[in-house]
């Protein structure tokens, strides 16, 4: 048995199907770890949650800002964007059902000493810290009081991490942390604008994960989010969105021997 981590799918259908055929996926077999962001600005939003709701015992998925953003438009808690590709989705016959599989991921994973998260984590918190947060907010999305929760879960306040804050900040920047972190301020608040690259990020920044008495340095994370950044395999980052959806690469990551495979985006899917 292989475990293969996959980065940012984004609807991208047919690169997932081409990166499966080059890593010789199995199903029964093999695992796969998915780094969130299944959905979204892709053609195959759809297929691929089609895919792995029906394959669901291969698969361990996290959530992403996309993902959380289509759930908002399921329930019509805002209205879709322009760049949203989420209409066949919405529309079809098992959309509901779908839409409940996505609601029941976590934000976060840890197994086999790597942690999974879509984004990042905050500097203070530790590996435990990490999963009892996910499972907070996962409560939250899993209870009948669903579509208030994700209501409140916009805004970009607080930006800073405290173990007084009340229940919606609490929960707010959990998830804008796991799902939407690159860098922090010096005084370790999230910075919500730079998407770049790192040799051009702007000195009062840093990124998450080389902040300062960062917490979770001694256990590898495998995170996406951030397709500027590329490719990263560090040992204690392996960052693998390769940008499908902007018509660069798909990338797997074997957690055993860190082998990386790559496909180009299949034009099918932008």
């Amino acid at each position: 048995m292989a475990i293969y981590a996959i980065g940012d799918i984004q609807g991208c259908y047919y690169s997932f199907l081409d990166l499966l055929k080059k890593i010789k996926f199995k199903r029964g077999r093999d695992k796969l770890w998915l780094v969130g962001d299944l959905v979204n600005r892709g053609k195959g939003s759809l297929e691929i949650v089609r895919w792995c709701y029906k394959n669901k015992s291969s698969v361990t998925a996290v959530l992403g800002n996309h993902d959380l953003h289509a759930l908002a438009i399921k329930y019509k808690i805002i209205e879709p964007g322009d760049e949203d590709t989420l209409s066949s989705l919405l529309k079809a016959k098992d959309s509901d059902l779908l839409f409940e599989w996505l609601r029941s991921l976590p934000l976060a994973h840890y197994e086999k000493k790597y942690l999974m998260v879509h984004a990042g984590v905050m500097p203070q918190w530790t590996v435990e810290n990490t999963l009892k947060f996910s499972k907070e907010v996962s409560t939250q999305l899993r209870s009948k009081k669903y579509i208030e929760f994700l209501s409140s879960m916009y805004g970009n306040k607080p930006d800073k991490w405290s173990s007084t804050l009340n229940k919606n900040d609490r929960a707010r920047i959990i998830i804008n942390a796991t799902t939407r972190l690159r860098a922090l301020n010096s005084d370790g608040a999230i910075d919500f604008t730079y998407k770049g690259e790192l040799k051009n990020m702007p000195k009062k920044l840093k990124p998450w994960f080389d902040f300062s008495k960062r917490k979770t340095k001694d256990s590898p994370i495998i995170c996406g989010h951030w397709s500027a950044l590329g490719l990263m395999t560090r040992g204690d980052i392996f960052a693998i969105d390769t940008g499908c959806v902007w018509g660069r690469t798909l990338t797997a990551l074997r957690l055993d021997d860190k082998s990386v495979f790559s496909v180009k985006t299949n034009s099918k899917d932008i």
